[in-house]
């Protein structure tokens, strides 16, 4: 298997992966705090991280590598969990979709700054096209809208879009699971104080559904899913990988449905067909 089938296999599961991040975020909200759930994420996977660096005897990252895991660190550690977190408050994880779906576009964008990487222009097309259904089906599918939360979700998506690009083009010198264990490990010392500090006086019933929420935000979503993320954007291309993303709203649409109880009409699915063929179309002229 080439590299680039490599990059997009592992793309594809990161992506499966990610797309539980908003429905188990929007769980996890209803008892947690919002910077509580951050911090707490962060410290639990940053824990995990760091044992893993000290179990494979990983050489510590040069200096020139610092700034850009710190980069990495708050777009994809700090900024994007946070901004969620909070817009999820204020709207429901089937409208934040608009806004995921824009994440592609947005990685790809950075992909060319800081990953120095120049897709054909029939590239663009297909993933603004791509975009344009993805947005267009979410806002179609959800009237409820808050400006707050708009806001916040446009921040988190320009600072995941940030990290994944920063973290993709580290991962092709230092390896995927390092760079997002790097990063980790790297805003454990704030994160760890911090969940102290804001720690709840009353904590949920172990019984709450709150706290699978947190579990999979720390250990899949924190974690996991990036190690094969990064792997795939490394291997396949920032930019052509990173079309996976227009897949993960209906993806997380579908867990919605199942966790949340929103309801999934025959319009996702066709939607999904049409996104399928954006994707097929941005990986054949991502280079």
């Amino acid at each position: 298997m080439n590299n680039t089938a490599s990059g997009w296999i592992n793309g594809f599961v990161g992506i499966l992966i990610f797309s539980g991040s908003l429905p188990a975020t929007r769980i996890a909200v209803a008892d947690f705090d919002p910077l509580f759930l951050t911090v707490a994420r962060a410290t639990i996977a940053g824990l995990l991280a760091l044992c893993l660096l000290l179990a494979f005897r990983e050489k510590r990252p040069a200096r020139p590598d610092l700034l850009p895991l710190a980069v990495v660190s708050l777009g994809v550690v700090i900024g994007f969990p946070l901004l969620t977190a909070l817009a999820l408050k204020h709207i429901t994880s089937a409208h934040s979709v608009v806004f995921v779906g824009l994440l592609p576009l947005a990685t790809a964008i950075f992909g060319v700054i800081r990953g120095g990487e120049r897709p054909r222009p029939v590239f663009w097309f297909f993933s603004c096209v791509g975009s344009a259904i993805v947005a267009g089906f979410a806002l179609f599918q959800e009237e409820a809208a808050s400006s707050v939360g708009d806001l916040l979700m446009l921040g988190a998506i320009v600072a995941c879009g940030l990290g994944y690009a920063e973290g993709a083009r580290l991962s092709r010198r230092l390896g995927g699971w390092q760079v997002i264990s790097w990063a980790l490990v790297l805003s454990l010392p704030v994160m760890l104080t911090l969940s102290i500090a804001v720690r709840p006086s009353l904590l949920p019933d172990l019984g709450s559904t709150s706290w699978f929420g947190l579990a999979y935000v720390s250990l899949f979503s924190m974690l996991i899913g990036f190690v094969f993320w990064y792997r795939g954007l490394a291997l396949g291309g920032i930019a052509g990988v990173g079309q996976l993303q227009l897949l993960q709203p209906f993806f997380s649409l579908t867990l919605a449905a199942a966790l949340l109880g929103e309801k999934v009409s025959l319009g996702m699915f066709a939607a999904t067909l049409a996104v399928v063929a954006c994707v097929a179309g941005a990986k054949r002229f991502a280079r």
